[in-house]
């Protein structure tokens, strides 16, 4: 006789049937989202900036999950780009069901009278221009898939202040807000498209090396420096970030909009 756990079937993935678009994805926690999501069912569309980058990774999650993932070299502050790359992969993919918008860019620590226009100009482009381009782009496709999802990757510098962190602080903080103009104005058109953001604290990805190169190139030491004020006494994986955009990217998620997700081990809560 057979143990019950040898009987049971395999459950489908949590985002069986999705399709994913993810920016800046070839590396940090765009990798992380997009092998978790294919792991788990979905089809998706890994772009960045570095294509031959991006190439790879897509070929890895293949390897693994075959035929979930495809690649595309992406300026996410082009239009022209997300004109290409949206339609390019709703043919690749069988159409579009999920945006994540998580490219994005930090800068110089820059108080304000050192603060330089070009820094401003680039955090725009990249943290917040790319975000209305890519809803104002990937919009009628979602509606067409939906139940569909915008997952809009922000930062706890987009609750929270730091000095020298203005145009991070800025563009990040405007994320936040327009993720929730986007889920009104879906919710009362009832498109079924649903939007949030998602607020990491310091995750281990690249975005922390200006802070080892500050410790003397001491990883440890950096990433100890960081911790000190997170009540959990740790910084991020990518997984915490990508589990995150799991649940907002499944239909689990289907009464979830206009919201901001924390993921900070608790520093905000002080």
């Amino acid at each position: 006789m057979s143990r019950p756990e040898e009987r049971q079937e395999r459950r489908p993935g949590r985002v069986a049937g999705k399709t994913i678009l993810i920016t800046g994805a070839a590396g940090g926690l765009g990798e992380a989202m997009a092998f978790m999501l294919a792991r788990e069912g979905a089809r998706v569309a890994v772009t960045d900036i570095d294509g031959p980058r991006a190439q790879a990774l897509a070929a890895r999650i293949n390897a693994e999950v075959d035929g979930a993932a495809f690649a595309y070299a992406h300026d996410v502050a082009s239009e022209a780009d997300w004109t290409r790359v949206v339609a390019e992969a709703v043919s690749d993919l069988g159409g579009l069901s999920v945006l994540v918008n998580n490219a994005g860019v930090g800068g110089p620590l820059a108080f304000v009278e050192q603060d330089t226009v070009d820094n401003w100009q680039r955090q725009y482009e990249i943290n917040l221009r790319s975000i209305m381009l890519g809803a104002k782009h990937a919009m009628p496709h979602l509606r067409a898939a939906a139940p569909a999802s915008i997952i809009n990757i922000s930062s706890i510098a987009g609750l929270v202040a730091a000095p020298g962190m203005g145009a991070y602080n800025a563009t990040k903080a405007a994320v936040w807000m327009y993720t929730k103009t986007l889920a009104l104005e879906a919710a009362k058109a009832d498109w079924n498209v649903r939007c949030n953001s998602v607020h990491p604290v310091f995750i281990k990805t690249p975005i922390l090396d200006p802070f080892i190169a500050m410790a003397g190139g001491d990883e440890d030491k950096a990433h100890e420096r960081l911790a000190r004020g997170i009540p959990l006494k740790r910084i991020g994986e990518p997984d915490d970030v990508a589990y995150c955009v799991l649940y907002l990217a499944s239909d689990e998620s289907k009464f979830v909009t206009g919201s901001e997700f924390k993921i900070d081990g608790g520093m905000t809560a002080q």
